[in-house]
């Protein structure tokens, strides 16, 4: 589907993708081609990934995630194609990532359903290996979701391998989890209650038409106590992918759960049992000189895409990212500052953690509240603009722990 239709990249490519700067542009007016290499320079990993994504994360731009996940011959690629039409048909951008097993002969993807995909305008299609990564996605699903972003992709469908009961990555990448089932499956229902029965937000019933979907419906809802204690009950929708029945519907309740997530500040995977909103933003490492430092990370294939002299903290700070986080090398600008007397007493190392919540004056307020001890009189605004506060070491354990704004630059 769409001009994007699994492209090749040579060196060539991947060569000028290794200069972002001068293709991002292109990249938000949606240019294939670009969106193609800068895909590519990321699957590759190593430094031009590093620095691209730090560009990409920069735009800021958010598309609704749906992960559409189930057990091999569930229909998945089928349903996937059909959500794509009718997200054309109503005028947006999509976005597909399909996670495929790997070639025991070439490594990369087997395409499987990619190939019977029918061309459809507005809808990019990238394929990608799992390589063996645990979880039913492949270890840079995330990022090229973020690659989809900056193009412009307003909805990304990210569709996993076909997984097992433990396979509930998808989970923490996406914002609706759509677990797909079929009549017939019986006990296999039963043994996946205890893992990615527990991931799913709503319940596709595909191949309703065959007969059978009102036992798997009746099974589904004697398990959904999970959903109950979290305030959400998963609906199950009965659907046939390849007739088109209850595609529509399907997508409306998945626009639901993403509204009811929105309204009550659930973030991606908070279903699985973590706290609304939370994920480790970065890690802070007092150091003596950055240019010293700097050298080890270099040689792990990081790379410092951002470096800022904070004059209120007398601090030069240099962002290296890793993954979905960073790492910030912290040098002090004046003997007497806070990095300045840590690095004097203890030496280099690490000097706080850093978690980013949805609302960093709420988190800042309920902590007065519940007598947390802070570090800070009040929200402050630090390195790129973040706003942040700390809390003490004394309340965490013996770890300085900054908690880090979610909302975008100066609001909040």
């Amino acid at each position: 589907m769409g001009g994007g239709m699994i492209a090749q990249v040579n060196d060539k490519d991947r060569s000028e993708a290794g200069q972002p700067e001068e293709f991002i542009a292109r990249l938000g007016a949606g240019d294939v081609r670009a969106l193609a290499r800068a895909i590519s320079v990321v699957e590759d990993g190593g430094p031009e990934a590093a620095k691209l994504l730090a560009l990409v994360r920069a735009r800021g731009r958010r598309a609704l995630r749906v992960g559409v996940t189930g057990a091999p011959g569930a229909g998945k690629s089928t349903l996937v194609d059909g959500l794509a039409r009718l997200l054309v048909k109503e005028g947006h951008s999509v976005g597909v990532v399909a996670v495929d097993p790997t070639s025991a002969v070439t490594g990369g993807a087997l395409l499987g359903d990619r190939i019977r995909m029918q061309a459809e305008t507005g809808v990019y299609i990238r394929s990608m290996a799992s390589r063996g990564a645990l979880g039913g996605v492949a270890r840079a699903a995330g990022e090229v979701c973020e690659v989809m972003e900056a193009a412009g992709r307003d909805v990304i469908l990210l569709e996993t391998v076909g997984v097992g009961q433990d396979e509930v990555a998808v989970a923490g990448l996406v914002d609706v989890v759509v677990l797909v089932l079929v009549p017939g499956m019986g006990d296999e229902v039963q043994s996946m209650k205890a893992g990615v029965m527990e991931a799913a937000e709503v319940y596709a019933v595909n191949k309703a038409d065959r007969g059978g979907a009102e036992q798997v419906e009746a099974e589904i809802v004697a398990m959904q106590s999970l959903g109950m204690a979290m305030g959400w009950m998963p609906p199950v929708v009965r659907c046939s992918a390849m007739t088109g029945e209850g595609v529509t519907e399907l997508l409306q309740e998945v626009r639901r759960c993403a509204a009811w997530k929105k309204e009550h500040g659930v973030a991606k995977s908070s279903m699985l049992g973590a706290m609304p909103g939370l994920q480790l933003d970065h890690l802070g490492v007092a150091v003596k000189s950055l240019a010293t430092a700097r050298g080890f990370y270099e040689a792990l294939g990081l790379r410092v895409v951002h470096e800022e002299a904070v004059e209120h903290e007398q601090v030069r700070v240099a962002m290296l990212p890793l993954g979905g986080t960073r790492i910030e090398l912290l040098e002090a600008t004046a003997e007497d500052s806070v990095i300045g007397r840590f690095v004097a007493k203890r030496g280099e190392g690490l000097h706080h953690i850093a978690i980013k919540v949805e609302s960093v004056d709420a988190m800042f307020a309920r902590m007065k509240e519940q007598g947390v001890r802070l570090a800070s009189d009040a929200v402050k605004v630090g390195a790129g603009g973040h706003r942040y506060f700390f809390v003490h070491p004394a309340s965490t354990g013996g770890v300085l722990v900054e908690i880090v704004g979610n909302e975008e630059k100066g609001t909040d």
